[in-house]
């Protein structure tokens, strides 16, 4: 939701103009998000909490998950449909999936081709869900409207990293970036206090049962 909301409402640009002492609303013009129509695809613990909190900014929610929610259904009146009628009604498409040899590329040019002109995409889970170079075209052609990323299918050998004084050698981030209307992120989405002090607990609880040969608390990736 903050990748979505500094995109609508040009925070990003306009905090560089203010620094620069431009203080034009030229080019900032955002969107109502009060009846926009959001599409959520997975709907686990993550695109749960998205739900809610679009529906507190008003959104009509559609979702796409293989285990519908009830209780979303219920509570918040959420709509499960088929992939494709997501992505063809949705003006927000937010991606909440892990990444399988099924949903590698799943966003290719054909479903971007299906989207509605404007659409805002944003991906805070696997970078490879999305097939950058079609993203790229998308833009230029400005069908996908903005792109709000925590992730990037190449990101294993870039993020984390300072590579404030190199030459950007992944010539597809690269071009992204050029994008005024692309935030990028480091997969920082995770980084609260709270999320790093319970991945420390999980992790010190699954060596425990490790060492004890109890069942491990979760799965912890490396």
């Amino acid at each position: 939701m903050c990748l979505l909301l500094a995109l609508n409402r040009k925070v990003h640009r306009a905090y560089n103009r203010v620094r620069e002492g431009n203080f034009s609303l030229d080019g900032l013009v955002g969107f109502d998000l009060r009846a926009k129509t959001f599409g959520i695809v997975g709907t686990g613990r993550i695109g749960r909490a998205l739900a809610r909190i679009a529906h507190g900014f008003g959104c009509r929610l559609l979702a796409s998950d293989v285990s519908p929610d009830r209780e979303l259904i219920d509570e918040l009146g959420v709509r499960y449909v088929e992939p494709l009628e997501l992505y063809r009604e949705a003006d927000i498409v937010s991606l909440h999936l892990p990444l399988t040899p099924a949903t590698r590329h799943m966003i290719d040019a054909a479903v971007f081709a299906q989207m509605k002109p404007g659409v805002v995409l944003i991906n805070t889970s696997r970078g490879a869900l999305i097939d950058t170079r079609a993203l790229i075209d998308a833009l230029k052609t400005r069908h996908v409207g903005a792109a709000g990323l925590d992730v990037y299918e190449e990101e294993a050998s870039i993020f984390f990293r300072d590579l404030s004084n190199q030459v950007l050698q992944d010539d597809v981030l690269a071009r992204l970036l050029t994008f005024p209307n692309v935030l990028v992120t480091s997969h920082q989405g995770f980084l609260t206090r709270e999320a790093l002090a319970n991945i420390a607990d999980t992790t010190l609880g699954n060596l425990r049962a490790f060492e004890k040969g109890d069942q491990l608390v979760s799965a912890v990736s490396a």
